[in-house]
């Protein structure tokens, strides 16, 4: 190490995913350049070292706010870092609006609510920890931190999702809100990002494939053929709504995906964690629903002829007849779907609820060395 680095202060910052998912994702690719971030941002005289860990696979709830910051305070001070940030999937409040982050200089620790950043998660985090940093160590008045030769800036201005601060209890105490509307919008989008939906479809891949062989079996059936020429296409969306809910609650009710308030569980808190699990849900359905639809077009003109439609419809037939036909059997497959659904691996379906969360292999929190 050279000298001049020797002489430099220096400041552990630890980052604290919790639970381990997908938190843990954004603190492994945000330590990678933290300590560049905070050398541009907050001090370039600081040798900045960055450490990540993983927090608890179930969050306590009970506290919310508080009981996380307790909790990250004493995982700092067993670590020996000089701040902490907890970085969480958590759906957090405050006032009945959405909090995005809250600092505690008195604990040495501050906390970002991820969904409430909305879907652009990494980019608005990179904003808002070195900030979040700075006012710590500025509130926190270290002697051996230099100045930074001006006052923190805040993080409202530095990240969108943010319209004004809150609740300035005491000396270094400060929450960051969203608005009431476009707050809460930005939550549930950000709770659906940080579920994410791909995971969900690819749990469905089994009963997919199941709805698939339902599918090309109506394929080959004239009355179905005859029925769709029959419905009109507001009857067809309606099939469609009805078999696309029929799944969706199928799942929840037979994986048992629905939270429940109780001691641990404010029911706000239940509320947003089952519009994540239905969200997520019906965006990997409506994306099953929408391969299903082109592989029955593509089946359906691969192995019905136009002559032998006609014969069966009695009339001429074109391009929007095979789209009907399609339609109608993509959407009684999802209905068959539904009963199969009970099929699919428990582990795998229950990874789409937003409360729940799987003990991640290969355990391991980075060690002071």
């Amino acid at each position: 190490m050279a000298a001049s680095d020797q002489q430099r202060p220096e400041i552990v910052v630890g980052l604290v995913a919790t639970p381990p998912d997908y938190p843990a994702k954004v603190v492994a690719r945000l330590t990678a350049e933290l300590a560049g971030l905070l050398g541009e941002r907050v001090d370039a005289d600081v040798r900045w070292i960055v450490r990540e860990g993983w927090g608890e696979v179930a969050p306590r709830r009970d506290g919310g706010v508080e009981a996380l910051l307790d909790d990250l305070a004493r995982r700092r001070a067993d670590a020996r870092w000089d701040v902490a940030i907890c970085l969480t999937d958590l759906p957090l409040h405050t006032d009945g609006v959405p909090l995005v982050a809250r600092t505690s200089a008195r604990r040495g620790v501050a906390l970002v609510s991820l969904p409430a950043l909305g879907l652009r998660h990494l980019r608005a985090v990179r904003a808002a920890v070195p900030e979040l940093v700075d006012r710590l160590l500025t509130d926190a008045r270290q002697d051996r931190v230099p100045s930074a030769g001006e006052a923190p800036g805040e993080l409202a201005s530095q990240v969108g999702a943010i319209h004004r601060v809150v609740g300035e209890t005491d000396a270094g105490e400060l929450g960051y809100v969203a608005s009431q509307l476009i707050g809460r919008v930005r939550l549930v989008t950000g709770m659906v990002r940080a579920n994410r939906p791909g995971r969900a479809l690819l749990g469905l891949s089994k009963l997919l494939v199941g709805v698939f062989g339902t599918a090309a079996f109506a394929l080959t059936t004239s009355t179905i053929w005859e029925m769709g020429d029959a419905l009109g296409p507001l009857r067809l969306t309606a099939i469609m709504i009805l078999g696309l809910t029929a799944l969706v609650a199928w799942l929840i009710i037979a994986h048992d995906l629905w939270e429940k308030p109780d001691r641990e569980t404010p029911a706000e808190l239940a509320r947003l964690f089952n519009v994540g699990t239905i969200l997520t849900l019906t965006l990997a359905t409506a994306v099953s629903y929408l391969v299903l639809f082109a592989g029955t077009i593509l089946a359906a003109a691969l192995l019905i002829d136009a002559p032998v439609l006609e014969q069966t419809l009695q009339r001429p037939v074109d391009s929007t007849d095979y789209l009907m036909l399609a339609w109608i059997i993509s959407s009684m497959a999802t209905v068959g779907g539904a009963i199969g659904s009970g099929l699919e691996d428990e582990d795998t379906v229950r990874a789409a609820a937003y409360g729940y969360h799987p003990d991640p292999g290969g355990w391991r929190d980075e060690k002071d060395g």
